[in-house]
This record gives structure tokens, sequence and C-alpha cells, in this order.
């Protein structure tokens, strides 16, 4: 297979502390790559260094062979509960030159409810994002971050929190959105990762092993 991404040493230091060092690893094309490792071993570090949000020694290469599109689901968003938003107009904010309190078209209804089929959550573009549950708010995230679809989708801990039914679901969505995109996926879950990656990165503020899910340690 052929990388799409390529690091080669990156490090990273913050007021004298080296938060990663010499990480070099590559996820190959229309793969679910899965980033693991214990809490503060660098994977959300690393995962802001390839979205170009942390100044780094090293390099990070893209070989893109489309739109070079990024997709980013973060850790986490925490919804103003007071905020009288439905679920189509937040997947419209980014899309929209007027503000969505004037109202979405047929269209951008249209488009969001499209979105949110990809992600097993039909009919719920009327919904109040401020109702949803833990794992229905993941997934609209996760609708936003594919539109459009992106060559590289990046997840940080998507399904942290989430319970064994709504966490399973995201996984189903998961291994199905691998023919669509590449996917770097950070997981706290070893037993997720062995179930869903097609590759597995154990990291420790630098590269302990990658290897195939069944060959991880």
């Amino acid at each position: 297979m052929t990388a799409l991404l390529e690091l080669r040493d990156v490090t990273v230091e913050k007021d004298g502390k080296v938060l990663l060092e010499a990480v070099s690893l590559e996820v190959e094309q229309g793969t679910l790559h899965v980033l693991a490792g214990p809490n503060g071993a660098g994977k959300s570090t690393l995962i802001s260094t390839i979205l170009g949000r942390t100044d780094f020694t090293g390099s990070i290469r893209f070989h893109f062979r489309g739109s070079g599109r990024i997709g980013y689901e973060p850790q986490r968003f925490v919804v103003d509960r007071t905020l009288p938003l439905t679920v189509a107009e937040f997947l419209a904010l980014s899309r929209r030159r007027r503000p969505v309190c004037l109202g979405i078209g047929k269209s951008a209804r249209q488009d969001a409810e499209a979105l949110l089929g990809r992600v097993s959550l039909p009919g719920f573009g009327p919904r109040a994002l401020n109702a949803l549950s833990g794992g229905e708010l993941q997934r609209v995230l996760l609708a936003n971050a594919l539109d459009p679809l992106p060559e590289l989708l990046l997840l940080d801990e998507p399904a942290s929190g989430l319970d064994e039914t709504a966490a399973q679901s995201f996984e189903n969505i998961l291994v199905g959105l691998r023919r669509a995109t590449t996917v770097l996926m950070v997981s706290h879950d070893p037993l997720q990762a062995r179930r869903i990656a097609d590759r597995i990165t154990l990291l420790d503020r630098t590269v302990r092993s990658s290897s195939a899910p069944e060959a991880a340690p």
C-alpha cells in the first residue's frame, strides 16, 4: 500500500518538556490506523501537530491524490445547553454565508439528512443539538467532519465516555468508512483497537511498536 501520511522524527517540546520524541510512522491509504497508548503519552499532541496547530521539528508529509482535505473530530465538544440550534443548523454552520438564526433552506436540510444517514442518524436534522445523548452527539460531530469527504480523517478518542451500545454503533460506522477515506484514530481502549484497526501504533512520547492488530502487544 501507499502511505498517505508520513512522519519522520517528529519532536515536540514545550516549556522545556519533551512531549513527543523522534516519532516516525506511516499511515497507509485506505486504512483505519489506531494510535494507542497510556494517558499523557502524547496522542492528542500528535493529532494537533498533524493538524498544524503545534510547533515541531522533523517532517510531516501528506501524499494526497485528491482534495487534500483533512477532517477532524475532537475529543471533547461542549454544547451550550441554552443554544437553540437544531442538528441540521449545526451541520450548516460552516457552509452558510448568513447566520443560521435566519433559517436554512430545503437544500441545506437535505444535505444534513444525507450526512446523518452516513452516521446512522436518519431523521435527526430537526432535533435540538443540546438534547442529544453523548453517542448521538459524537456521530453528529463525525458527520460534520465528513463533509466534504476528507482524504484523511483524524479522530481524537471519539468513543470516549460512550456506553457499550453507542460505542459499538460508532465502531461499525468507522469500519464502513475505511473504503471511503483514510482514518487515524486515537483510542484508549486496546480491545476496541484490535476489533477495528488495520494497524495499531503504540505511542508513549515516542513510537514503542507499530503492527497489525494480531501482533500488537
